[in-house]
């Protein structure tokens, strides 16, 4: 076999293996686990001035989550006590590791952070990382890119993260 083309097939075949592993989920808490929950953030990346309707849909989108995750049988932890910590935060989904620092101090489990990143007009995008705060380790973790600023889109894109990335079936 010539040298390329074996490099490719090994390439391939380790591509083959480590999609394999990467499709194998953790499973989820049982129902009764502690989850620290910030605000979802939302970051303006575009040279559009942000819009009040924009932060009022980060806030629907936490209250979808926090409905969510209580359904799916997690006890959402009181962050009152960290909320001088999260102030001083501007976004805990991009904090390198401070968002588990911040729910291991609320006494919770786990931590969600969720962000939308506005890239335009009509491009979105959103992601939701669920936390072990023990050892830091993913759980689960899903983005997605949306095509248009409304209510409608940005509550479809988080369900479908939800669906999909974080309560998805094995």
């Amino acid at each position: 076999m010539r040298p390329m083309l074996r490099i490719l097939v090994l390439l391939l075949a380790g591509l083959g293996a480590g999609s394999a592993a990467l499709a194998e989920m953790p499973p989820l808490p049982a129902p009764g686990a502690s989850l620290a929950l910030p605000d979802v953030t939302f970051v303006n990346a575009s040279a559009i001035p942000t819009r009040p309707e924009e932060q009022e849909r980060a806030r629907l989108l936490t209250r979808m989550l926090r409905e969510r995750f209580a359904q799916e049988g997690f006890v959402l932890a009181d962050l009152g006590p960290v909320a001088a910590d999260l102030d001083r935060i501007v976004n805990p989904a991009a904090c390198n590791g401070c968002e588990i620092r911040i729910a291991r101090k609320a006494g919770a489990e786990y931590v969600a952070v969720g962000q939308v990143r506005k890239i335009s007009e009509l491009i979105l995008s959103m992601d939701l990382v669920l936390r072990e705060t023990g050892e830091g380790r993913i759980l689960r973790a899903m983005a997605v890119d949306i095509r248009s600023n409304t209510d409608q889109s940005w509550t479809r894109g988080m369900r479908y993260v939800l669906t999909y990335g974080i309560f998805a079936e094995d």
